[in-house]
């Protein structure tokens, strides 16, 4: 066996253990926060080596800061961990039942999936979070991080492991796969006899290639090209508040807004006072020539690949468009199915835009940035499912589960 399928084999073992664990699941993840917590030091050297060599790699600002880990942000780590383990155990749940004329009970119930892996990029953050989630809804899960947070990563599952084994778990519920070369990944895609499902958390490139070339069934989160839309009954100063926070309080992240649709009955008055808010981070915008003849020459013209493109940066595309019907026209050509928003004061649009527009998250008047498992009461997330077999939206706990079917019967035969 090769080392992958080791880990496979072991995670199995470690699933069937993990699906009736209990409450030794939630000792298990109060052993990690505080393991975490204890060890914010070496977490942080570990991290730095990554920072370090991700400067020299030469990866940009937007990268740095996915990879970034500091004590606040451990911290934030080990506080999620907490509030996993206080949300109820979806394991057990009766979904349904009901006994049928013959006297059976059929009762539906919620299971684990089994073993999970998980393939992402210079996130660490995401070692934390996706093994904590499938350690509570009683899924063994491998990780595959890429080569930009190694370091971290493996630091993170160390101390994840040994804090499992010390409430009594296996470690092997755990696991991170060292390789970081395309080869491990692929062999990742094809453990068709250890994996029950696959999911991709990165960018739009690293999960186009999972979902074509895993053979194990994929959950598929998403890369997010989201929307905001100006509708012309906006309020413009709180266009121009949503528009700030939903491009550059973290514009790397998923559920930052990468263009801007603006009716043209508001355009003249509002995107000055919308560029002045983003101006404040120097945020470059891409417009569409009615956007360049408002704003000027500090607007680069677009073109078409910026209303497809995910910038992960202080980059925002601007288009102004003569209607409703032209904005969601627009969205629907070109979004990424994870967050659009509409910002006016017209209720019938509002409604009109929550039931036309297809995506996982639709906001009327907020920012796209709430799009997020803890912002949502879920606790943490395992990543925004952009499709829509079995999951949509964040990936909370019970979308880490599957049901079963349990029938009691008393010597029933069928005729």
């Amino acid at each position: 066996m090769t080392v992958i399928e080791q880990m496979g084999a072991a995670a199995k073992i470690a699933a069937r253990t993990l699906a009736t664990a209990g409450e030794k699941k939630n000792d298990a993840l109060k052993a990690i926060a505080k393991a975490l917590t204890d060890n914010k030091d070496a977490i942080i050297r570990a991290n730095s080596i990554d920072l370090e060599n991700g400067k020299n790699n030469g990866l940009s600002a937007s990268l740095l800061d996915r990879l970034m880990l500091d004590e606040k942000r451990i911290d934030g780590i080990a506080q999620g961990v907490l509030e996993v383990a206080a949300l109820p155990d979806p394991i057990g749940d009766v979904i349904s039942g009901g006994v049928r004329p013959n006297g059976l009970k059929i009762t539906k119930v919620r299971v684990p999936l089994g073993v999970i892996g998980i393939i992402f990029e210079a996130r660490p953050n995401v070692t934390a979070d996706a093994a904590v989630l499938c350690l509570k809804s009683g899924n063994a899960v491998i990780l595959r991080g890429g080569k930009e947070a190694i370091n971290s990563n493996k630091c993170i599952a160390d101390i994840m492991r040994d804090a499992v084994e010390s409430a009594g778990l296996d470690r092997n519920s755990i696991q991170l796969i060292t390789d970081t070369s395309r080869a491990s990944s692929t062999e990742l895609m094809a453990l068709t006899d250890y994996l029950d499902v696959l999911i991709p958390r990165g960018g739009k490139g690293l999960i186009r290639a999972v979902v074509e070339n895993a053979k194990v069934p994929v959950i598929e989160t998403g890369a997010g090209n989201c929307h905001v839309y100006v509708n012309e009954k906006a309020d413009i100063d709180m266009a121009a508040d949503i528009i700030f926070n939903a491009k550059t309080s973290r514009p790397s992240v998923c559920n930052a807004i990468e263009t801007i649709l603006i009716d043209e009955s508001i355009a003249e008055k509002a995107l000055p006072a919308i560029k002045a808010r983003l101006d404040e981070k120097n945020v470059e915008l891409r417009g569409c020539e009615k956007t360049v003849s408002i704003l000027g020459s500090s607007v680069v013209p677009a073109d078409e690949s910026d209303w497809e493109t995910e910038y992960g940066d202080y980059i925002l595309a601007v288009k102004v468009v003569s209607s409703f019907d032209e904005a969601v026209s627009h969205i629907a050509k070109y979004s990424s199915g994870h967050s659009e928003c509409i910002i006016t004061e017209d209720y019938k649009a509002a409604k009109r835009f929550t039931e036309v527009v297809d995506a996982a998250a639709v906001y009327v008047n907020a920012s796209t940035r709430f799009t997020d498992g803890g912002m949502f009461g879920l606790g943490a997330e395992i990543g925004i499912s952009t499709q829509k077999l079995h999951a949509r939206g964040p990936m909370g706990l019970n979308e880490l589960t599957s049901m079963k079917f349990i029938i009691e019967g008393e010597g029933q035969i069928r005729v």
